[in-house]
């Protein structure tokens, strides 16, 4: 059955597609079209074509299903009567644009995060599976097909769907009720009914509405920065901290994030005071004190604490409904004022400097006027905080329907509002009342004085005498002008309640929400405990908690005259950080800054910072000092402990563009010797399984030049490459947690050689290319497979093709110590089961009780299982074995070697042939490290035996020149006479087995043997290059007299020339060169220079 739709029953000009779920079965009593009939295949249309329609084909009793899928435009979810499968009847497959395809269209639900609160994750079908032959004959599964019907991943992710369906009953709000009305209720504070018109006293009405509007500045700019950045992806509960610790990492966002949430806190304390201080003061009016008003103020405002507690912790629900009611109260209030404004004035209200609208009071206020130590910056400071709590909003951003929408919504419409409520009644407030007035109704102008042409004189008042002497009444004097000029004087006590109270309740939610985030990102690891969350709200009880006796703690003080600063302070910081990290984030132009909310700008953002940082000041220069010592101490810890998290900071986009910048215009430096530095490939293979290559390597590569740790992956493409993938973090990890700093790359290649010859070609990155290969000795090659013997020399010889230094290490035991990881994994895997049986014992006991299967798991629990020595990371030879000879303890020592620090040894450098300088730079470099500093270089050079004494002064003239500083020099003049008969011999049986002996037989079979065994030594190779092999074996007799007792030998390396030497010649020549000797590097540069003694 098919249903043609027109193309007007959908929104117009939207781009379509049509998933088509085709039934290839024919069940009985379905209405379905007939078995000959093909099925149908619609192609998607895109853009406003003419005649533009959706066919949709859908089993009976479905139609109503996909005509409400029409109409909202939503994904239609299915229900019982319909499935994208039947396991029993029917196949089904998924049509993608009329094609029967594995692809998935684009859907929300590929992009999540696992475990997301806003709906489950799915996975798309990976690269392989639409790459990969499809398998014929698959079965599917039921659930699985779920997969391929719905363009959807892997089915199964119940966890993130049970989660969603918990998230019933959530209380969420809209951007009114849960930013508007916070952020203005917290901007509005006691400043706006008890301390504005002395502001506006003092700096007269010009300066007072620059002074609210350089406040907004401040908190508008911070607005845009804080609306780019919740906008620029899902927003989490924490506020401030969450905003600035994903843009610019832990080290920030848990510096600042801990100092807000106790801002906030204490915060509670000081809007509590407040309100006790003008509850104290109206039981002074009526002579009701209970004690004294210090311990008054304490006990009023540990109930208020108490009371406002109790509402925070009934839940979110309850505390808007509060935020609400105060609000209304708050408006009500400001209404008040307004309307006093046009009531006329009677006498008494005249005498104490309220006249109603005049002109001429207009004009006198419009200048500023300020008092003894009073100016611009000190009124400033004091006003500032008023404008503050634009963050109230934000700070709930996990109890936020929408953040993306409401928080810029929300946040920039209640700057506005309360902007312009301030500036209204500062400019009514001075356009109504003088500065000062004597509160006596006998001041009045009598006729005949001589009037001192102020505007009250004008009015019939004459108040000069408060030039003289204090007054009690006017804009300077009185705080509670607005009380006066009101239509009704109780309801702005009302609002001065209102506002207290609104700005505690909104601290006392935000400090705990802002505590948690911090606590469940786990970068204070003893704060944990403050992470857990009850109810559907997730709510921070333990947070409310901590909380209430911070702010108890500081409401006993009652003194937060001292604190009151620092606390703006730390609230200033969190502001400038949020504007430098929007700058930041813009700044670092990663592609994933893309916020919704287009108006704001990188630059004012980094304006708005500075600007800031230099409110912090204006306010109070000591408590600013503060607040950046505290800051700093917490980002040098966090900084220190490094946190294992990845939020995608601008940091890491920042670090990024740095890293490509210089490597960039390093490209466009020419190569210097005097800049020369290995930079190293080393064959490690996983970095783990030859620790002492890696160490040796890093010895002379850390801090100066670049390591790349190598692995090539030698077998089937598709098993290689998912194996390399696999392993490619894990192996980095390994590298950073042990502190070396190194790469680890992997390829994976037909045979050994072809992944060596693509990483000797394509590592690096611009100048920062290897120059030098490192390998491990060959140990086992007289026992080794033909292949992997070429394979061997084979790259040597391409890294001399392509001009790349070689450096060949050998140690006696050798490098390999898989076995010793093999047993370490037995033993890990021993110690899960374990604990695993163990916490199977303890669960089954608690569920059981004394009976049952109580006695089986004990009789389990005595199973022997033993327990590894614990294991450091750092130094693999503190793996213990679990009976002696499980593994070569040996190896596990040798491999260890180079991580110890070498006593006072030395170094011999044996610089045989002059290879550009490589074979004496590296171990230079390496007596300038902590573990080789104590021992001392000795050269060994050839020379002539007549000639020792003058070779040996040009040497040192030489090195002195380098300016490389030895202990000794040798001359070895005797390095070219015969080595004796038995070292020869070992020579000779260590190559008999490999030599072909076709001198000794016919031209026949002499032809036939190289045929058949060509790899073998001829005796015509082994005759043209006999003096070589003499020297080798002589220099094994002169390095077991001169250096069998150096901690390292360097030694140059000999080239074998292609297609001349074969390969095992060249192995016993590299054997018999280093038998029975210390650490050797066998060395050879590309025969450029690394060295120069020119400036």
């Amino acid at each position: 059955m098919s249903v043609n739709i027109p193309s007007n029953s959908v929104p117009s000009g939207a781009s379509r597609f049509q998933v088509h779920v085709i039934n290839e079965g024919h069940g009985s009593g379905a209405a379905v079209s007939d078995s000959t009939d093909p099925p149908h295949y619609e192609e998607t249309s895109f853009g406003d074509e003419a005649q533009n329609r959706l066919k949709i084909s859908f089993r009976p009793g479905n139609q109503e299903c996909y005509e409400n899928f029409l109409q909202t435009g939503e994904t239609a979810k299915t229900d019982t009567t319909f499935h994208a499968y039947d396991s029993h009847t029917n196949t089904y497959y998924l049509q993608t644009f009329g094609h029967n395809t594995m692809d998935a269209v684009p859907k929300i639900e590929y992009y999540r995060n696992t475990g997301s609160v806003s709906g489950p994750k799915v996975n798309r079908p990976s690269l392989q599976e639409i790459h990969e032959q499809l398998a014929k004959n698959v079965a599917v599964a039921p659930g699985s097909a779920d997969r391929v019907a719905n363009g959807d991943g892997m089915p199964g992710d119940e966890q993130a769907e049970n989660k969603e369906e918990d998230m019933t009953g959530v209380v969420k709000f809209g951007w009114v009720k849960g930013v508007l009305v916070r952020c203005m209720l917290n901007i509005w504070g006691v400043m706006l009914f008890i301390r504005l018109s002395w502001i506006v006293g003092e700096a007269g009405i010009g300066l007072g509405v620059l002074i609210i509007l350089l406040s907004t500045m401040v908190t508008s700019i911070t607005g845009l920065s804080t609306s780019a950045i919740a906008t620029n992806g899902f927003v989490r509960g924490g506020g401030a901290y969450y905003l600035i610790s994903r843009s610019l990492g832990p080290e920030f966002g848990g510096s600042i994030g801990l100092i807000f949430a106790f801002a906030n806190a204490v915060a509670v304390a000081m809007y509590v005071v407040g309100f006790a201080e003008t509850v104290v003061d109206l039981l002074k009016e009526s002579d009701s004190m209970m004690v004294d008003p210090t311990n008054d103020i304490r006990i009023i405002g540990s109930i208020t604490v108490v009371i406002l507690l109790g509402i925070s912790v009934a839940g979110m629900e309850w505390e808007a409904k509060a935020q609400v009611i105060l609000l209304v109260i708050l408006l009500i209030a400001i209404a008040n004022f307004f309307i006093g404004t046009v009531i006329p004035s009677n006498n008494e209200k005249k005498s104490r400097g309220f006249f109603n609208y005049q002109a001429s009071i207009f004009a006198e206020n419009f200048g500023p006027s300020f008092t003894e130590g009073e100016g611009f910056f000190s009124v400033f400071a004091i006003f500032f905080p008023a404008a503050t709590g634009i963050l109230a909003g934000a700070n709930i951003s996990g109890d936020l329907e929408d953040p993306q929408d409401a928080i810029p919504r929300g946040t920039m419409l209640a700057i506005f509002i309360t902007t312009v409520a301030y500036i209204g009644v500062a400019i009514c407030v001075a356009a109504c009342v003088v500065r000062d007035a004597t509160g006596s109704m006998n001041d009045t102008v009598i006729s005949g004085m001589n009037c001192n042409g102020s505007a009250a004189c004008g009015l019939g008042y004459d108040f000069s005498r408060c030039q003289h002497e204090p007054c009690q009444y006017g804009l300077m004097n009185n705080f509670q002008v607005m009380s006066m000029v009101s239509g009704f004087g109780p309801l702005i006590t009302a609002g001065i309640f209102s506002a207290t109270l609104s700005s505690a309740l909104a601290s006392l939610v935000s400090a705990p929400k802002v505590f948690q985030a911090l606590c469940k990102d786990n970068i204070f690891k003893g704060l944990q405990f403050f992470a857990k969350g009850y109810g559907k709200n997730n709510e921070p009880l333990r947070g409310y908690f901590l909380t209430f006796v911070i702010a108890m703690a500081f409401i006993l003080i009652a003194e937060l005259n001292v604190i009151a600063p620092i606390i703006s302070n730390f609230f200033l910081a969190s502001y400038a950080l949020i504007n430098f990290s929007c700058f930041h984030a813009s700044y670092a132009k990663s592609p994933g800054w893309r916020p919704a909310y287009g108006i704001y700008n990188m630059w004012v953002s980094l304006f708005g910072a500075i600007l800031c940082c230099a409110v912090m000041f204006v306010i109070n220069w000591w408590a600013a000092v503060i607040t950046y010592v505290i800051e700093l101490f917490l980002y040098i810890y966090v900084t220190y402990k490094k946190p294992d998290v990845n939020w995608g900071s601008s940091t890491q986009a920042l670090s990024y563009v740095s890293a490509l910048d210089n490597a960039l215009e390093l490209t466009t430096v020419e190569d210097h010797v005097k800049n020369f530095r290995p930079q190293c490939i080393v064959l490690t293979g996983g970095p783990m399984t030859r620790p002492a290559l890696l160490d040796i390597t890093h010895a002379f590569t850390k801090n100066s030049g670049l390591c790349i740790c190598c692995e090539v992956f030698v077998g089937p493409r598709k098993l290689c490459v998912k194996e390399m993938n696999s392993g490619m973090a894990k192996k980095q990890a390994w590298l950073m947690k042990n502190k070396i700093k190194a790469f680890y790359a992997a390829v994976a290649a037909d045979c050994f050689r072809d992944g060596v010859r693509s990483l000797l070609q394509a590592s690096g990155l611009g100048r920062m290319k290897p120059n030098t290969l490192v390998i491990g000795y060959k140990k086992n090659w007289r026992k080794a497979p033909l292949s992997e013997l070429e394979n061997y020399v084979g790259i040597i010889h391409d890294a001399f093709d392509f001009e790349i230094g070689v450096v060949i290490v050998r140690i006696s035991q050798g490098f390999d110590i898989s076995p010793v990881l093999q047993v370490q994994d037995e033993l890990e895997k021993l110690e899960q089961e374990r604990l695993a049986l163990e916490a199977a014992i303890k669960d089954n006991e608690c569920e059981e009780g004394k009976g049952g299967i109580r006695g089986l798991f004990k009789k389990a629990g005595k199973l022997s299982i033993t327990k590894p020595a614990p294991k450091k990371d750092s130094n693999i030879s503190t793996i213990q074995s679990m009976h002696v000879g499980e593994f070569n303890q040996k190896l596990v020592e040798a491999s260890a070697q180079f991580k110890k620090k070498q006593g006072k040894g030395t170094i011999d450098v044996w610089w045989l042939f002059d290879d550009g300088g490589l074979t004496l730079l590296i171990p230079y470099i390496l007596t300038l490290r902590k573990k080789w500093k104590d021992c001392k270089l000795r050269i060994y050079v050839g020379g002539k035996i007549n000639r020792i004494e003058e070779e040996k002064i040009s040497m040192a003239s030489l090195l002195s020149k380098f300016r490389i500083k030895f202990a000794d020099i040798h001359i070895i003049g005797d390095i070219n006479i015969k080595p004796n008969k038995e070292s020869w011999k070992v020579f000779e049986e260590m190559i008999e087995p490999y030599r072909l002996h076709e001198s000794h037989k016919d031209l026949t079979t002499a032809e036939k043997l190289k045929r058949e065994s060509p790899w073998k030594i001829t005796d015509a190779e082994l005759e043209a290059v006999k003096e070589k092999s003499y020297r080798q074996v002589r220099l094994n007799e002169l390095l077991q007299e001169h250096s069998r007792a150096a901690n390292l030998i360097v030694l140059s390396l000999p080239v074998a020339r292609k297609g001349s030497i074969s390969d095992l010649l060249y192995m016993a020549w590299l054997e018999i060169l280093t038998k029975n000797l210390p650490p050797v590097l066998l060395v050879r540069g590309n025969h450029k220079n690394v060295l120069t003694f020119y400036s």
